[in-house]
């Protein structure tokens, strides 16, 4: 769903690996962005065009998020039924085989290492992450006039398209 027309010349070129180039997705064609420089069309035409569909872009990108965060759920709520269910199961058969002509229930042993105190172990069972850096205090720190090696403010200019 588009939220305004944009020039199809504009929306057939599609950015490939390479970084550089864009290929024609009607015609196959390959183009340089020298090519979509030449486009027939005056700088404010093609300016709207591109941030219209910059704004389309936006708004597929929200909804997708909304629809992942809709399916996420969707999947939590269906691991844990089913998790619930095989807790019945398992404990409704305790540990008794079953089979009829669509399912069959089986055991089998398995063994896992589970950890009771991690206190008492050498740290050469331990694993450590990399440490991580607070980037929101060492923001302050640098905004409040802390010299720092290592880390430094610096300003960029960021498009905003509304």
């Amino acid at each position: 769903m588009n939220l305004f027309e944009i020039n199809d010349a504009i929306t057939r070129c599609v950015k490939l690996a390479d970084g550089e180039n864009y290929v024609d997705t009607e015609t196959g064609e390959i183009i340089d962005t020298a090519a979509i420089e030449q486009l027939e069309m005056d700088r404010d035409t093609k300016i709207r065009n591109i941030a219209c569909w910059i704004r389309n872009l936006e708004s597929d990108e929200e909804q997708l998020a909304e629809q992942e965060t809709i399916y996420k759920n969707r999947k939590n709520a269906t691991k844990r039924k089913k998790e619930q269910l095989k807790s019945y199961l398992a404990a409704f058969l305790n540990g008794e085989k079953w089979k009829n002509k669509e399912v069959e229930i089986l055991w089998r042993k398995s063994k896992s290492v589970e950890v009771t105190d991690i206190k008492k172990l050498s740290s050469y069972y331990l694993r450590y992450k990399e440490p991580e850096v607070n980037k929101k205090l060492l923001g302050n720190d640098l905004k409040a006039g802390i010299k720092l090696d290592g880390a430094a403010l610096v300003e960029k200019n960021n498009m905003k398209v509304n």
